[in-house]
């Protein structure tokens, strides 16, 4: 009989797992792919990883604009790919090891519920008893009739990881996170970008001024753009891809299509414990149940589809279940942010949040903070949102506002005022400064 069996080793589950291993609870954690899930195999680190790798490009191109020098980058893919998967298989390796060290039994195997207290391992064929259940299975690429991956031309974000040769044209479906970031890495080694999306913007769930600030970039970087744009279908010919928009047919050599992701519910005996979804992903409280003693935590919620939200989610579910927590998750306050050139940040309230409210809105440019200067990469802003003379919101776009975020993080939870905001010491020369500027505006 387990305390607590876990079904996905993603940064949910392998830190909750790794949780209850030091609250002394007996724990099984079932995995029936790879440890690290999602982000550590082909989503956060390998797309950072490629970022950073091609950053050089991006630094060599702003102080070349600005008159300082020229220089050149050349980035093996090759190598880069090579780096991708060592550094992957010693994170995974590294992850086995710790969970061992604190006794967590690990199953390579897909878990499916034959009621509340009991697990079958399919491959397996033996059952596992346990007390507390934890769902972490998070999500996949969303499939949509006629844009299907094929693997070859028109391919998911887990598959054009693996591309060494880059595209000279290169289609991206969907102008989200994922979009942006894969579009900056081939667009940096030389890959025309055509970004097509079905909104009226890009980045369409940020503030519409990070938004147009993106936008600028973007026509800066003369990536071909089109928005308001529905794809019709994909068709392939002569091995070039060729996507329909309502007027318009847009030919390329390979298309991303990064349209969202579904959460990964199907056929693991949610009906066997009374267990309904709500389009794909399950519904919890604000202690993140989905019955008495099973939990759903991370993507597969679908209250915050980010990987430091399902690691913080599951510590919390192994605290409650170690009775060392009593309060409930929600409402908590989850950053974000989107990485490359610009960057981007967002915690708390937006603009959007906040129609017929009374707020207030302060805000900087980047373009004489230092930092941002010493790179000749100025452009971008601090946006902090205001009610009852406390901050309830603080977004960002430009050069490695991502050093930000915790910062800020804790000014939106805390509810600075202007007074807390001059009780620090805020390092000069740094981007935090711009943030202060922001708050004493």
């Amino acid at each position: 009989m387990y305390d607590v069996v876990i079904i996905g080793a993603g940064p949910g589950g392998y830190l909750a797992a790794l949780e209850a291993g030091k609250q002394g609870l007996k724990t099984a954690l079932i995995e029936e792919k790879k440890l690290g899930g999602t982000c550590l195999n082909v989503g956060c680190i390998p797309t950072k990883l490629f970022l950073g790798a091609t950053e050089p490009i991006e630094e060599i191109k702003s102080l070349t604009r600005i008159r300082l020098g020229k220089g050149h980058f050349d980035l093996s893919v090759s190598a880069l790919l090579k780096r991708k998967k060592n550094l992957i298989s010693a994170t995974q390796k590294a992850i086995a090891q710790t969970l061992k060290k604190f006794n967590i039994d690990i199953f390579q195997d897909k878990g499916i519920f034959e009621n509340k207290t009991t697990l079958k391992l399919q491959k397996q064929n033996i059952s596992l008893s346990f007390k507390n259940a934890i769902i972490a299975t998070g999500t996949s690429e969303r499939v949509i009739p006629g844009l299907e991956f094929d693997g070859n031309l028109i391919l998911s974000s887990s598959q054009i990881l693996e591309l060494e040769n880059i595209p000279p044209a290169l289609a991206i479906i969907g102008s989200g996170p994922i979009g942006l970031e894969l579009g900056q890495y081939f667009s940096r080694l030389g890959s025309k970008i055509i970004l097509i999306e079905a909104l009226d913007r890009p980045a369409p769930l940020e503030d519409p001024d990070i938004s147009k600030e993106i936008f600028k970039h973007l026509k800066k970087e003369k990536w071909e753009l089109y928005f308001k744009s529905k794809v019709k279908k994909i068709t392939i010919k002569d091995k070039k891809v060729f996507i329909h928009l309502e007027n318009k047919i847009i030919e390329a050599d390979k298309c991303l299509v990064a349209i969202g992701r579904l959460p990964n519910t199907k056929n693991i005996g949610l009906e066997n414990i009374d267990i309904a979804t709500n389009k794909g992903f399950i519904p919890v409280d604000n202690y993140l149940k989905a019955s008495k003693n099973i939990f759903a935590i991370g993507d597969v919620n679908g209250k915050a589809m980010l990987a430091h939200a399902a690691a913080d989610q599951g510590e919390y579910v192994i605290r409650l279940i170690a009775n060392k927590e009593n309060s409930p998750y929600f409402p908590k306050t989850i950053p974000s942010c989107i990485y490359g050139f610009p960057e981007v940040i967002s915690v708390g309230k937006k603009e959007l949040d906040l129609k017929g409210q009374e707020y207030n809105i302060t805000k900087v440019p980047l373009i004489s903070n230092p930092i941002a200067q010493a790179h000749g990469l100025g452009n971008g802003f601090i946006k902090v949102i205001w009610q009852k003379k406390q901050v309830v919101g603080i977004s960002a776009v430009g050069f490695r506002v991502s050093h930000l975020i915790t910062l800020a993080t804790i000014i939106v939870n805390q509810k600075w005022t202007k007074a807390q905001v001059r009780e620090h010491i805020f390092a000069h020369p740094t981007l935090d400064e711009s943030l202060k500027e922001a708050l004493l505006q």
